[in-house]
């Protein structure tokens, strides 16, 4: 059983909870719908992106699967926990985050249901925690005291370096000095190069771009600690998956086959159409990062979720004592339902 050390803030939950009730679920509804013909209930899914990449329902969108529904974008995330807090607040239609993020806020009574994997670890995905070559930190115990660049608070790097330390055998105390600072990914190479950081947490292309000009190595890396796993979940709001049930089987259906595809496609295929996709939407961004793209990541087909992937972070709660023993069942936490791929092996 994983444990790791109590760490990331809730402030804002109970204001975002309170604000969720004031709002209406999500885009905009379609007056010839007709939930018994199938037909989605609305015409438009809100979501957040990420600059220079490319996500699962933007290439199902492309690749024509999401039809007739439609994506709207709203503007760029590098939080998963915050992505999801918008899907809680209803400012979007869907969010994805890291499962432990995503059981965190359904322990504090978030209305919200992961209905699709989106990223995971495998032995070509994967992230790493660099230090610089010759920098004196060799082990868990030369970290405390020291600064470890991540993404953001209360997501996959920060429970990622919290079992690191653990397993190092490093006390509650000792793992309480070392700081967590949150750096943008793209500066973070840049940051641990000017040592205004001890290390830094590097993943997919920026971190292969970070290896090609060498000079880093690292200390430990999150395959090697949980193995190939899904390690992020996209969350639906228990009200809009009532609403909303064939938009909701839409969505995840054209999912599932976009990462199908992206899983059986081969991969200069895939690359291309990334960069068609980020030049298309004319939002100036840079297409150089997608062309280090080696997998999807995913564990289950089409993104099937497992029980593993959240019981991990329910262990963990109890373990901290933010929930009791049985308070959370990961049978109620998740749902396949809507996938297409739920009666096919992983």
């Amino acid at each position: 059983m994983t444990h790791f050390a109590k760490k990331g803030c809730m402030t804002g939950i109970v204001l975002l909870l309170a604000s969720s009730l004031l709002l209406t679920a999500c885009g905009k509804k379609e007056a010839t719908a007709s939930a018994s013909g199938g037909a989605p209930e609305v015409t438009e899914l809100r979501y957040q992106g990420g600059v220079g990449s490319v996500t699962f329902p933007e290439l199902a969108e492309d690749l024509g699967y999401l039809a007739p529904l439609k994506l709207k974008f709203i503007g760029n995330t590098i939080s998963g926990p915050q992505d999801i807090q918008a899907v809680v607040t209803g400012d979007t239609d869907f969010g994805g985050a890291f499962n432990g993020a995503i059981v965190k806020l359904i322990s504090a009574k978030a209305p919200i249901k992961p209905v699709i994997a989106y990223y995971g670890v495998d032995e070509n995905t994967w992230t790493g925690y660099y230090v610089l070559d010759g920098s004196p930190i060799k082990s868990a115990k030369d970290l405390i005291g020291k600064k470890i660049a991540v993404n953001t608070l209360g997501a996959h790097h920060e429970f990622v370096i919290k079992e690191y330390l653990h397993r190092a055998g490093l006390t509650t105390e000792e793992i309480k000095q070392v700081t967590l600072v949150v750096v943008p990914p793209v500066t973070t190479e840049q940051t641990l190069r000017a040592e205004q950081i001890d290390a830094a947490a590097l993943g997919g292309v920026l971190r292969d771009k970070a290896l090609e000009r060498g000079g880093i190595h690292p200390l430990f890396k999150d395959i090697d600690l949980f193995g190939t796993f899904s390690a992020g979940s996209y969350v639906l709001t228990d009200k809009f998956i009532k609403a909303n049930p064939n938009a909701s089987r839409k969505f995840v259906e054209a999912t599932a086959k976009a990462i199908e595809w992206a899983r059986t496609t081969p991969r200069d295929e895939v690359v291309a159409r990334y960069e068609k996709i980020i030049n298309a939407r004319g939002r100036k961004e840079d297409t150089s990062t997608v062309k280090f793209w080696k997998s999807t990541g995913v564990a289950g087909k089409g993104g099937l979720i497992s029980d593993k992937e959240f019981d991990t972070w329910i262990h963990w709660l109890v373990n901290e004592g933010v929930i009791k023993e049985g308070q959370l069942k990961v049978k109620d936490l998740y749902t396949n339902e809507f996938n297409p791929f739920v009666n096919e092996k992983k």
